[in-house]
């Protein structure tokens, strides 16, 4: 956890951390999903620490990883094909091509962007 305290006690690491006001705890987890706009990372078979350093918590995540595209919600796609009145493969195209910006995506197709 600590570079140059290789070989440590680990009694004596929790002490030194306790005195830090350092707390960690192990986090019961199988899965841990991590989404963003594009893609999806998804840990398998997790194991997850939690580090509490002056009220701010710290995960550490360890795990298989599995990456997925990720694309807009169909409730994304249908606002779009009303407000915009285009078919769901434009819709979806569109939002795609303004990173899931629903407002972008309407006005590119209307035309007034």
């Amino acid at each position: 956890m600590f570079p140059g305290m290789k070989g440590m006690d680990p009694r004596a690491m929790q002490k030194i951390m306790k005195q830090m006001g350092i707390k960690n705890e192990e986090v019961d987890a199988e899965r841990v999903i991590i989404e963003g706009k594009t893609k999806k990372i998804i840990i398998e078979n997790a194991s997850v620490t939690a580090i509490n350093m002056q009220g701010k918590k710290t995960y550490t995540v360890m795990g298989d990883e599995v990456e997925e595209e990720t694309g807009p919600s169909k409730e994304d796609i249908e606002m779009v094909v009303k407000q915009a009145n285009v078919n769901e493969k434009k819709a979806e195209a569109a939002l795609k091509k303004n990173e899931g910006d629903i407002a972008a995506a309407i006005l590119e197709l209307k035309g007034e962007n």
